[in-house]
């Protein structure tokens, strides 16, 4: 029987686990190690492309800062724009901003006031996706524009932190998914 294609490499053994940190009782996962395996990031774009590919998108968003590496290589893949979430005052140009919470305070998402068109057609990517505050903020921001969010693509999902369920019922693609 035929390998699947979309299983044609593992990339779950390309993170590395990393107890305590960066606190006791946290247990990260780094990413580092798939950065480092270019025939890893080969798959993890070519994943994202075939998950995207028939949505007849206009542009790929990604959040500072690893949500660019993986933005950046899809709106490639798909010959589309990338559109820069950054965090406050990293911007030069005009900008619209958005707030979301975070664990002990307030995080500031921003993006050009013309990064997206009214009727754009917009995935949002990030490396990670915990509770999903910073991706529900993203996609605040990118609907500010005027643009519909068609959906989130993470590298790694926590699932056991609910964080989907804040992003509401836009499709959600997590190539490496944590129960």
């Amino acid at each position: 029987m035929g390998r699947d294609p979309m299983t044609a490499v593992d990339l779950k053994a390309f993170i590395r686990d990393i107890p305590d940190f960066p606190k006791k009782g946290i247990l990260f996962r780094d990413i580092t190690p798939l950065l480092g395996a270019p025939p890893a990031m080969q798959e993890v774009e070519r994943r994202f492309v075939e998950a995207w590919k028939s949505q007849n998108l206009n542009a790929v968003a990604g959040v500072e800062s690893r949500g660019f590496i993986f933005g950046t290589m899809v709106a490639r893949g798909l010959q589309i724009p990338f559109i820069p979430i950054r965090k406050q005052g990293k911007l030069p140009w005009t900008r619209l901003s958005e707030s979301y919470a975070l664990e002990y305070g307030e995080g500031v998402l921003e993006a050009h006031d013309d990064a997206a068109r009214p009727g754009d057609r917009v995935v949002i990517m990030d490396d990670l996706l915990a509770t999903g505050g910073t991706a529900a903020a993203s996609a605040r921001l990118i609907e500010r524009l005027g643009a519909h969010v068609v959906g989130f693509g993470f590298v790694v999902e926590l699932g056991f932190l609910g964080g989907r369920k804040r992003l509401g019922n836009t499709p959600v693609v997590s190539l490496i998914n944590y129960e």
